[in-house]
């Protein structure tokens, strides 16, 4: 895959994505992309005036498109569902769980959880469960998680999945993003055993400037934190368009093994999509069991068909 880039995706026409965080950034590039290649993409936000104005500049950048906004607030179970039950297409071939949060102050979901781990890993453990049935009704179906080099600063801890003992932003944030990964390993292993059609594909951005890094701090006034966060990416990161790469090749290109873990091929850093090293804990059977099954518990949404 040396210098693959968004002009090597294969055709998308008649296809259905699924983009979560889509408004902006790796999600709005990743959006963007598909629909240039001739899906019809759902823009799944939280916010609905911001979800409409990237629907329009989507259009306004790839004329004649399709592109449709769905509300998905992922720190809300109730919105989730209801997301779900709305999904107005009888196919989709394509989820990307891409939306998330990075290093917040300590807070909690609609629903008692930690914020990181009830945004970015079970809201779209939720998300992924309710839409299953359509996703293996529509052959070569793929679900993408995104998540992050970061991951290797911590495994989880499945007797305080939320936190509650002892709360460090970057180490939640570290072990969301685990749980993305334990949940891809634990969702391509069932859908293997249940001789499902569905694809399971974890990637990661690299180093993206994006929002995302200035968030925490915007949210405890730290403005010199937030400047600093900011100049780094100007810098240092590579542009959303580049980030945005390695979940477009898991989402699209033909020789995406199960399980697989893209990210840009330099260091992890930047550069073009590649084979991507990942934490050993993150591949290991019984944890990403025990995460499912909590998260079957602590969500409510039981994957009908993939136990094991």
């Amino acid at each position: 895959m040396p210098g693959w880039n968004a002009s090597d995706m294969p055709d998308q026409s008649g296809r259905v994505a699924v983009v979560t965080g889509a408004n902006s950034g790796i999600g709005y590039v990743t959006a963007r992309e598909l629909a240039r290649r001739g899906a019809r993409v759902v823009l799944a936000c939280r916010s609905e005036a911001r979800g409409h104005e990237a629907g329009d500049r989507l259009v306004s950048e790839v004329p004649d498109t399709d592109v449709e906004f769905g509300r998905l607030d992922l720190a809300d179970l109730g919105s989730v569902r209801e997301f779900a039950a709305w999904y107005p297409y009888e196919r989709l071939d394509l989820l990307v769980n891409n939306a998330g949060v990075m290093a917040l102050p300590y807070g909690t979901t609609a629903d008692g959880f930690e914020t990181q781990f009830g945004v970015n890993h079970l809201g779209h453990f939720a998300l992924t469960g309710l839409l299953l049935p359509v996703l293996n009704a529509t052959p070569g179906a793929r679900v993408v998680t995104v998540s992050s080099f970061m991951h290797a600063l911590s495994n989880i801890d499945i007797d305080d999945l939320n936190s509650e003992r002892r709360y460090n932003r970057w180490t939640a944030y570290a072990r969301s993003k685990t749980a993305n990964l334990l949940f891809t390993h634990e969702l391509a292993r069932r859908t293997a055993a249940a001789d499902s059609n569905v694809l399971a594909a974890a990637a990661h951005p690299g180093y993206s400037d994006t929002d995302l890094h200035t968030a925490g701090p915007r949210m405890t006034g730290n403005k010199f934190t937030e400047r600093m966060r900011h100049l780094g990416s100007r810098t240092l990161a590579q542009p959303a368009e580049n980030g945005a790469l390695p979940t477009l090749y898991a989402a699209t290109a033909p020789d995406v093994p199960p399980d697989s873990f893209t990210g840009p091929s330099f260091a992890g850093w930047r550069g073009s999509p590649g084979p991507s090293r990942r934490a050993p804990w993150t591949l290991n059977d019984r944890a990403s069991e025990r995460l499912w099954e909590a998260s079957e518990r602590l969500t409510g949404v039981v994957y009908e068909g993939l136990k094991v």
